[in-house]
């Protein structure tokens, strides 16, 4: 039976991965994840392809007492209830998405680790910041990440928090999830319906514990799988909810 393996979500997009046991799917997507983005002293977006290191931050974030932690590599931790100022516009891919610069002390720890000036912004919408609008949730398979662990020489799988995927699942052959495509999905209490694969970009060839470059994800996936649709080089799904609900490690994943 195919099964909900892992979730993964990030509070702070270009922060390091959290990995509850549960979420709440929306139709917005998880309330918790990438609510909040940075950008530097000239208001541009900053992700792991500019600060490769900003994954080794972790972040969790109560989405009900508006609290954000930070922890940083050298154990230091930064938490407090989040307060806006400012309004601020993102070009997310040229795509415009309101927010509000949070006031507190995680900039300032940023910046510091950093060695750059940084703004904490809070989206006004939940959802607003996934990659490039597509889609409230994404998944891929556990059998996809051995497969592309095979082609590229390793040793088993492909550590999937490179692929920063919401679900992660188990019990199903490689890359059975691209035949997901306009069906419906229920997972655990959600029903979604995948609309297209995701293309990726060279934050996958990055280690999700230390930032750096040590596979070269992007070449073994158009070596064994070639272009996609779009002319991207494509791994795992994105999708949209149909119907809100838990999800939960274990839960039962069903193509309906």
């Amino acid at each position: 039976m195919s099964a909900v393996t892992r979730l993964a979500i990030a509070p702070v997009k270009g922060l390091g991965l959290a990995h509850p046991e549960e979420v709440l799917v929306e139709p917005h997507g998880v309330t918790e994840n990438r609510r909040f983005h940075l950008l530097d002293e000239r208001g541009r977006f900053v992700n792991l392809l500019r600060r490769s290191d900003l994954v080794r931050v972790s972040a969790a974030y109560d989405a009900r007492e508006e609290r954000l932690r930070l922890e940083f590599p050298d154990g230091a931790v930064v938490e407090d209830v989040v307060a806006v100022a400012d309004p601020v516009v993102t070009d997310f891919y040229g795509r415009d998405v309101p927010g509000r610069v949070v006031v507190g002390p995680w900039a300032e720890a940023l910046s510091r680790y950093a060695g750059m000036q940084l703004r904490l912004v809070r989206s006004d919408e939940p959802g607003a910041a996934v990659d490039r609008s597509r889609g409230a949730v994404s998944l891929m398979s556990e059998a996809s990440l051995e497969e592309l662990g095979r082609h590229a020489g390793a040793d088993g799988a492909v550590d999937g928090r490179r692929f920063r995927m919401l679900v992660t699942v188990g019990g199903v052959a490689p890359h059975e999830e691209d035949g997901w495509v306009g069906r419906r999905v229920r997972i655990g209490e959600a029903l979604v319906r995948p609309l297209g694969p995701v293309g990726r970009c060279a934050i996958t060839t990055q280690n999700p514990d230390t930032g750096d470059r040590d596979l070269d994800t992007l070449r073994t996936i158009k070596e064994y799988r070639g272009l996609g649709p779009r002319r991207e080089l494509d791994f795992g799904v994105y999708g949209e909810v149909l119907e809100p609900g838990r999800v939960r490690v274990g839960d039962a994943v069903e193509v309906e």
